[in-house]
């Protein structure tokens, strides 16, 4: 009896002591986990603002290097000594102001189309999103087209921009490393979600390397999506399908119509 006692009384301590180095494994395993997502969280945001400070430098050269000269030439054929000039080279002077006073205006266009597309602007995501992959089609190097089967609600503005730019940073990754024949966009709703579909038939990336490019000082575009995606609250995988043919890359986000 005893020795039966001492047996379950021994039993009874190894059990609690798996479970307290369990509970220490698990701890220990969430902390792991934790400071993973940390340190996936900082590279987000460094990425992040490493993207906005490349756009913010590259305004700034493209407004010192090409709109600073473009205005500091047309200030010298409007200079005080104008008014002394004969009025034939009056008029030319402010001729040639006046052509590069509109150079200057169209770059400044552009800066501005580049931050946001007017077509985005004034008629929408599909819009724009439709003549993006137009003009990739218009080009002869592949065969591209983008359709959407339900975006009657349109999200906010500055989601649209977000959800842009994802694409577009998705579609420059493929024209410039896959090698594809076709790429193809598909949009549509599934319940409280919407879902943006790019099939490609070039080289791509699945899931694991998508995550394992975010855990390194590579892949700073991919970053850019994953910030992006981070602000949509949404979601993004990157497959290939089965038979091995073509990569899909999707897009989730929520669905959260403009007021």
């Amino acid at each position: 009896m005893f020795l039966g006692t001492l047996g379950m009384l021994t039993l009874a301590i190894a059990i609690v002591g798996f479970v307290i180095f369990h509970q220490r494994k698990v701890i220990r395993y969430n902390s792991q986990l934790k400071k993973l997502e940390e340190e996936k969280q900082q590279i987000l945001l460094n990425a992040s603002i490493r993207f906005q400070e490349e756009e913010r430098n590259r305004i700034a050269a493209d407004l010192h290097d090409d709109a600073g000269p473009l205005l500091a030439t047309a200030r010298l054929y409007l200079n005080e000594n104008l008014v002394n000039q004969e009025k034939a080279q009056q008029l030319q002077s402010i001729y040639s102001a006046k052509q590069i006073l509109d150079d200057a205006i169209l770059l400044i266009r552009n800066i501005s189309h580049s931050l946001m597309p007017p077509t985005l602007k004034n008629f929408g995501l599909e819009s724009a999103a439709t003549d993006l992959f137009q003009k990739i089609g218009a080009s002869g190097s592949l065969n591209a087209s983008a359709r959407f089967h339900d975006y009657r609600v349109r999200l906010k503005v500055e989601q649209e921009l977000l959800v842009f730019r994802i694409i577009q940073e998705l579609v420059n990754n493929i024209l410039k490393h896959s090698n594809s024949g076709f790429i193809h966009l598909t949009q549509n709703n599934s319940g409280n979600k919407m879902y943006f579909r790019i099939h490609h038939d070039g080289t791509g990336i699945v899931q694991a390397d998508f995550e394992k490019l975010n855990h390194s000082t590579l892949g700073l575009g991919l970053k850019n999506i994953a910030s992006r995606i981070k602000v949509l609250n949404g979601r993004i995988f990157f497959e290939i399908d089965p038979s091995h043919t073509y990569y899909k890359v999707t897009i989730e986000i929520p669905r959260e119509p403009a007021i």
